[in-house]
């Protein structure tokens, strides 16, 4: 595999050498037990705890391992697929449930989160997952948006799943020609649920997003996936808890929601495949 990382201190390779990446000028970082490197220096940090809470993570990956969002899952599979990926950087990759199945399809994965607890959570099922097979095609990364810890022009796929987009980072480092894809909440995503935490209930707009990468991103393809789900009360509460209607909703709203033993409800999602089309 070829190494993809830079140092977040003078831009330069990363290189792995035992359990310790260092670049040339002997900046260097060691690897966590779990499988993971720290690339989130203090001169980039606005808080000393960013990202999801532990508590967040843990109630993503119960929520996720349902299978409630598989066909997302799948459908993002199915994209990378149908342009060849062999680089791929999972930008905000959580508890690492997309991750792992870019993993199945790409030869190579760099996987980063700003939240520490949610890459050591995914680095260390990915490590559990993989203890009879010697080749991890993920690299763990704890960084930010801001400074994306991977080389310039070293990605031929970003993609940012619920997740920030840091534009001019991802010009920089994707591949000419390379693509974005972006999965991001349908107008009606989990519109039952957002109407009994919230008084007034806006339709998400997702072309949004589209507008804000052009010029310099092209959109190749659109498409809406959705599942109608029957969650269960602990289901319920997770997802609840895995999104940000959680710090959002009055309290009382999200008691009395949580208080259901079944809820019926669609996860509705759009996910978008652009193209750079800049040098």
């Amino acid at each position: 595999m070829s190494e993809l990382l830079m140092c977040p201190i003078c831009r330069e390779a990363l290189h792995l050498d035992g359990k310790t990446w260092q670049c040339v000028n002997r900046h260097s970082y060691d690897q966590a037990k779990q499988g993971y490197v720290n690339l989130h220096v203090v001169q980039h940090k606005h808080s000393k705890s960013p990202g999801d809470t532990p508590e967040a993570v843990a109630a993503r990956r119960r929520f996720l391992q349902t299978g409630a969002y598989q066909p997302l899952q799948q459908a993002v599979s199915e994209l990378l697929q149908s342009i060849s990926a062999k680089t791929v950087l999972d930008i905000g990759c959580g508890e690492g449930y997309y991750t792992q199945a870019m993993a199945n399809v790409v030869p190579q994965v760099v996987a980063v989160d700003i939240a520490k607890s949610a890459v050591q959570t995914a680095a260390k099922q990915a490590q559990q997952s993989n203890e009879h097979n010697k080749v991890q095609n993920i690299t763990w990364v704890v960084g930010t948006g801001a400074v994306l810890p991977v080389l310039d022009q070293s990605m031929n796929v970003c993609t940012s799943l619920f997740s920030p987009l840091p534009k001019m980072e991802m010009l920089r480092v994707l591949k000419k020609q390379g693509y974005l894809i972006i999965a991001t909440p349908a107008p009606q995503h989990l519109f039952a649920m957002r109407e009994a935490l919230f008084d007034e209930v806006k339709a998400h707009e997702p072309d949004n997003f589209v507008t804000q990468m052009a010029p310099e991103f092209s959109l190749v393809s659109k498409q809406i996936i959705t599942t109608d789900l029957n969650l269960d009360q602990n289901q319920l509460k997770d997802l609840i808890a895995m999104t940000p209607y959680a710090w959002k909703a009055k309290a009382d709203k999200r008691q009395a929601l949580e208080a259901h033993q079944s809820f019926q409800l669609s996860a509705s999602f759009c996910l978008f495949l652009l193209q750079k089309c800049v040098d």
